[in-house]
């Protein structure tokens, strides 16, 4: 598999999922969501009890939307939609039945973030940056990852995140209890396919029903929030400000 940029393997059932995109540092596009959605279906089918989300690379993990490929949605309708179907994506991976481990092997920006928060446990590499930097280009979270993170560190702490836009480091991440461990980067790969290890060699079945029994007083899904959090993104999305952050940014880049 490799549509998308997405790549799944399964050994010893330990599933691992790694968005590899060089070209635009593994940024989420539509044919990333689809073939996302592909590997968990694929996920299911197979024996995983453990699954881990990663990027190609060492640089990012995810550094949000691909914004070349999204920068064709322009209309309030298209950006809920847009906005949507990243959303359940995510919702679905929070929601997944097997432990799911976020393993930064890079920065995780914006929309990567939201993927990273998505996540049961976060696992970073000591050199790597995160970040709900949405902010910078006059948007904001809209794939779930406010309420997750603000069931994560705080609903405070996470309103300072988001509307600051702060990027941190993997050591103040941990801090934060936004990143559950951090590893030097010469162990990093050995670190996380060790504890997932652990994780899938217990009885079959357990994972799952720890997940369950643990997940159930603080759901990571909240459906009945996306219609609001959408909308609000999408106003956000088609307003001029937002418009012109992008370009500046791209001038930036050239």
């Amino acid at each position: 598999m490799g549509d998308g940029g997405v790549f799944l393997d399964v050994t010893d059932r330990v599933a691992v999922v790694t968005i590899d995109r060089p070209e635009v540092r593994n940024a989420i596009g539509f044919a990333t969501i689809d073939a996302f959605g592909t590997a968990l279906d694929d996920v299911l089918a197979s024996d995983a009890a453990v699954l881990v989300v990663r990027g190609g690379g060492d640089r990012a993990f995810v550094s949000g939307g691909d914004l070349k490929e999204l920068a064709a949605v322009r209309t309030h309708t298209d950006a809920v939609s847009m906005a949507s179907r990243a959303r359940r994506l995510l919702d679905r991976l929070a929601g997944f039945p097997v432990p799911v481990i976020a393993a930064l092997n890079g920065h995780a920006l914006g929309g990567g973030a939201e993927l990273a928060i998505a996540a049961d446990i976060r696992v970073a590499a000591d050199d790597v940056k995160i970040g709900f930097n949405q902010v910078s280009l006059g948007i904001m979270p809209a794939w779930g990852g406010a309420e997750r993170l603000a069931a994560v560190i705080g609903r405070g702490r996470a309103i300072l995140a988001i509307t600051t836009g702060e990027i941190y480091d993997a050591p103040a991440a941990h801090a934060l209890g936004l990143v559950d461990a951090v590893v030097e980067r010469a162990a990093f790969d050995d670190h996380w396919r060790a504890l997932a290890t652990r994780m899938a060699s217990t009885a079959p079945g357990t994972t799952r029903s720890v997940k369950a029994v643990v997940s159930a007083p603080y759901p990571a899904v909240h459906a009945h929030l996306e219609a609001d959090a959408t909308d609000a993104f999408a106003q956000l999305w088609v307003a001029d400000a937002h418009w012109e952050a992008v370009e500046a940014l791209q001038q930036r880049s050239r």
